[in-house]
This record gives C-alpha cells, structure tokens and sequence, in this order.
C-alpha cells in the first residue's frame, strides 16, 4: 500500500512539474514582443526551446556545437545536414553547389566580379537601393560594369520593367538584389529568356527562404 501511494504520489509530481512547464511555455510565448526588425526574424519558442536543451549537451555528446573542432565527426555531421536541409527546402538540384563561406554579403560583393567576371565582358547590374548600389560601386572597382537600369530618380520606389533594361547578351552576369530592405523595394518576379551564357545572380540576403522560388532560374544565390 505504501509503495502503491508513493507511485501515485510521484506520478502527481511528475504531472504538475509537466503543467507547470506547458504554462510557463505559455506565458513566455505569450510575452515575447513582435519583432519586425529588418534584420534577423522571431524564431518559433519550439525552436528556442530546443537550442536550450542542446546546448550544453548536444546530442549526448557531452559538448555543444561551439566547442566541437570543426574537423570533427560532430560539426561534420552539422554541416552536411545544414546543407542537405538547404537543398530540400529550396529544391536546390545537384546542378548547384551549396557553400557556407565568411565574409558576408557585403563581402561577396566583390568576390562576384573577381570570380564571374569575365575579360572583354562586362558585368551588369540593376540599381534598386542601397544595397544594390554597394553592389555595383565593388564591382566597378574589378572590371568593366554597366547600369542597366535605375530607380534613382524617385530615391528608389519601384523595380525598373524588365523591358527597360535593353539587352544583356554581352554580359558577363546580370545582378540583381530582390530585396532593398532600406528603400523597401522587392521583386515580385524575376527576369526571364536571358541567355545561357549570363547567368543571372541575386543578393538574397533579406529575402531567402521567405517565399517558394525557382532555383533553377539564377546561376548563382547569395546571402549573407
């Protein structure tokens, strides 16, 4: 009899330890604030949670992810997951590599023209922003490159028509950024018909993984 009551007595406290998670789950989702900063997103509280649970000890591991060697079993395992999770939310094909590089977006910049550039060519650009503008000012530090189109005239309010932007096949790549997050300018869709030999890149910084897009229709996606 006693150890009958003991169970339901440690049972009971196990019940209420769990209520009393779920209510205080409840009451931080409840108080976190709205958060529409320009830069990183609100996280789902599930997402939160289960950072705090791994941690100090990730996996069983007995160590988290920030004291792992990155040549070990552990972060390599991370790593291929992180990309393999990449592929499958965008429908990124084998066509395309997935890099995990330093530096930044601002950084990519110029590792663009330095890379992608091409000698005789020159590389074209879509001046939506400031972002794009910073764009465009690395780029004419590396090589030859032309504005094909600008918002300017109205400090940036609209994306140019994309028959506006006269030909690109003499191009070495054709850049644009979707997303001005300063002048609040997005594409709603992306330019279509170019040729094969220009491909055509977007600075995908504030903007990926928002909304379904076809891959298959950039050479190259950024973010950072």
């Amino acid at each position: 009899m006693e150890r009958l009551l003991l169970l339901i007595t440690v049972l009971i406290k196990k019940a209420i330890a769990l209520i009393t998670i779920e209510m205080q789950q409840m009451t931080n989702q409840m108080n976190r604030v709205h958060n529409f900063s320009a830069g990183p997103a609100a996280l789902p509280l599930e997402v939160l949670l289960q950072v705090k649970e791994d941690l100090p000890n990730y996996h069983g591991e007995g160590v988290t992810v920030m004291e792992v060697s990155h040549r070990g079993p552990l972060f390599a395992n991370v790593f291929e997951q992180a990309q393999a999770d990449l592929r499958e939310l965008m429908g990124i094909s084998d066509d395309y590599e997935v890099l995990f590089l330093q530096g930044g977006a601002q950084t990519q910049f110029a590792l663009i023209p330095m890379n992608l550039g091409i000698d005789g060519k020159t590389a074209g650009y879509v001046d939506t922003g400031h972002w794009s503008k910073l764009a465009i000012k690395e780029a004419e530090k590396v090589g030859s490159t032309r504005v094909l189109a600008s918002s300017q005239d109205t400090n940036y309010t609209y994306v140019p028509a994309f028959d506006t932007w006269g030909s690109t096949e003499d191009l070495s790549y054709l850049h644009i950024t979707p997303n001005e997050t300063i002048h609040g300018v997005e594409y709603f869709n992306f330019p279509q018909g170019l040729s094969k030999d220009v491909p055509l890149i977007g600075d995908m910084s504030s903007t990926i993984l928002s909304r379904p897009m076809d891959v298959n229709n950039f050479g190259l996606i950024y973010a950072g």
